[in-house]
């Protein structure tokens, strides 16, 4: 797949245009607004010259990557595309409509992917014609450091499409890659977001400070990070949309979002990304 589209530019589309560039694909991002994609071109430059600095590229491969990377507000331009993958923000009408797009444009052999972390693919499939070429391709935050890909299968997706993601994310983006079925949630937010939503009610009923909850599943599970800090790392609104999607489909307690996490997220307290979640950053 030479030439793939990213459907947004934001910090995973950033870090998936990242990874597919320096393998050596030519990378079309879209973006809606010029200052997002002046934002966009910057966030993916500076992320890849950082490769430098740590020594793990050199500056020539950076500048050939920046280089294959190009940022539009123009969808019609994605007609060419072999693979477009869909990181804009979890909100399912707004996949649906991108989709509907997409289909519209890109070519008949293109295949179309999505990196939602836990909107079931046949939802956002039916907005094509083509629903055997749409599939889950769900990376992780931060994309260039994260080796794990979910491939997600639909009802619909055929096993062409499964086998030629996977060969692409596996053999040229150098990722690892489970297959998963088509539920809410997937594999692995299917069993995250239980544990984060119970560190909020930990924290929210007094039963434990931030940092205690944190330091105990650093020091006692050997995770490398507590489920505080990873939420703010996620970003609070990612982790609420995942609990809602995975509460609408399942009606099971554990995956109900906590009043604490919906309360942060109201009053834009997003973690990292806004210099405020359950801990301050500069």
């Amino acid at each position: 797949m030479e030439l793939v589209g990213v459907i947004g530019g934001g910090t995973m589309g950033a870090g998936i245009a990242e990874v597919c560039a320096k393998a050596g694909s030519s990378v079309l991002v879209l973006e809606t607004k010029e200052e997002f994609a002046a934002a966009a071109r910057e966030r993916i430059a500076k992320s890849i010259n950082r490769g430098v600095t740590k020594g793990k590229i050199t500056q020539e491969e950076a500048d050939a990557a920046i280089a294959r990377v190009r940022v539009t507000l123009d969808m019609e331009e994605f007609a060419d595309r072999d693979l477009v993958i869909e990181a804009a923000p979890e909100i399912e009408a707004l996949k649906y409509e991108i989709f509907g797009k997409l289909d519209k444009i890109v070519k008949p052999a293109g295949i179309l992917a999505t990196n939602t972390s836990s909107i079931p693919v046949i939802k956002i499939a039916k907005a094509t014609s083509r629903p055997g070429q749409v599939v889950g391709v769900h990376f992780f935050n931060p994309v260039p450091v994260m080796p794990l890909v979910e491939i997600v299968v639909s009802l619909t997706t055929s096993e062409e499409t499964v086998l030629a993601v996977t060969d692409y994310a596996k053999n040229t983006l150098r990722k690892k890659t489970v297959r998963a079925g088509d539920r809410s949630g997937f594999i692995v937010n299917a069993l995250l977001i239980p544990y984060l939503c119970q560190a909020v009610r930990m924290l929210e009923s007094g039963y434990a400070t931030a940092e205690d909850i944190d330091e105990a599943m650093k020091g006692g599970c050997g995770y490398p990070m507590g489920p505080l800090t990873l939420l703010d790392t996620v970003g609070l609104d990612i982790a609420l949309a995942a609990a809602e999607s995975l509460y609408a489909e399942f009606a099971e307690p554990h995956y109900a979002p906590p009043a604490l996490l919906r309360r942060m997220v109201d009053a834009g307290r997003l973690g990292k990304k806004t210099g405020r979640g359950f801990y301050e950053y500069a």
